[in-house]
């Protein structure tokens, strides 16, 4: 459990890497945050050679510490680069395998599956690429269990994001992970990026433009977040919208991949954990502002989300974090 700066977070860039991917990691975990008092992360760049040709020769990367930086890390992020054919170097991936082997986390981003999986430790475990490349990454590594409709995994000591964008997804969610979901929370507003998206890459893949698309759903979506604690229904959430339960079920399927339901009740766990974050220790005070209901239930919603008691995430998540 990451405390402060002590855990360390190093990027490999490898021939060819992706620059987008490079500076979400920097966003993420290498920028300083004294608005908080404390910095979340040590984060280093390196690379295996001096000097590093970033994509399509857009640029070249110098001044980076090499390898040796990677063998001190507590998160590796692995390179990720487009031309998923080109092996990677054996050094490169001999790094990462002696990463894992320590116990580092390690974290994939886009094609950075294919490099996970050809240091041969993605075997049996589910993981994430972006949906071009899906099926040849099937062919290739048959024994992966690849999820294609999803922004990205967690599987626990290994995390795969789906695509360029979804590295901020994946980011975020490490940062709740570690810090909580109001640490996560400012990172994202300072990223002005959305803290939690719903849905998977079925939402960005190419698809006909409908000639008249449904109606935004954020105003409906902003007056529900002012009234968690409220016994709001689906049926309350249609109304509001003036459409059938139906349609608003279609709507939300369309633009959020998930259900008006799913949604209201992810929604009130994050209050739920913001609230025991701010200190508030009586759990039926927490689950009657969080909508949640019982305290019950609170217990039994916040360990099928983040896998703690209100206990176990009081302890990691709430003491002195802003």
């Amino acid at each position: 459990m990451p405390q402060g700066s002590s855990h360390r977070v190093v990027l490999v860039v490898d021939d060819n890497s992706n620059p987008f991917e490079m500076s979400c990691a920097i966003e993420i975990f290498g920028l300083a945050r004294p608005e908080l008092g404390r910095e979340l992360y040590d984060f280093r760049l390196c690379a295996a050679e001096p000097e590093t040709r970033m994509r399509d020769g857009f640029f070249t990367l110098t001044g980076v510490a090499g390898l040796e930086a990677a063998e001190s890390a507590d998160t590796l992020i692995v390179p990720n680069r487009p031309d998923t054919e080109v092996p990677r170097a054996e050094r490169v991936l001999d790094v990462i395998r002696r990463a894992h082997a320590r116990g580092a986390r390690l974290v994939g981003f886009c094609s950075g599956a294919f490099t996970l999986a050809e240091a041969g430790l993605l075997d049996g475990r589910r993981a994430a690429c972006h949906w071009m490349w899906a099926d040849a990454f099937r062919a290739r590594f048959p024994r992966v269990r690849l999820e294609g409709d999803v922004l990205f995994v967690d599987d626990g000591d290994i995390l795969t994001a789906s695509g360029s964008a979804s590295a901020l997804d994946l980011g975020l969610h490490l940062v709740r992970r570690d810090h909580g979901v109001e640490i996560a929370n400012h990172v994202s507003r300072r990223l002005v990026f959305a803290a939690h998206r719903d849905g998977g890459q079925r939402q960005f893949v190419e698809r006909p433009v409908p000639a008249v698309p449904d109606e935004s759903l954020g105003p409906l979506l902003a007056w529900a977040q002012e009234r968690l604690g409220e016994p709001l229904t689906v049926a309350d959430l249609a109304a509001r919208a003036a459409v059938s339960p139906a349609t608003l079920h279609r709507r939300f399927r369309s633009q959020l991949g998930t259900t008006p339901l799913a949604w209201l009740t992810g929604e009130r766990v994050a209050l739920a954990c913001r609230l025991i974050e701010r200190g508030e220790e009586r759990l039926d005070v927490v689950a009657a502002r969080s909508g949640l209901g019982t305290a019950a239930n609170l217990r039994a919603r916040l360990r099928r989300e983040t896998g703690l008691s209100p206990s176990a995430y009081r302890r990691r998540f709430g003491a002195g974090l802003l």
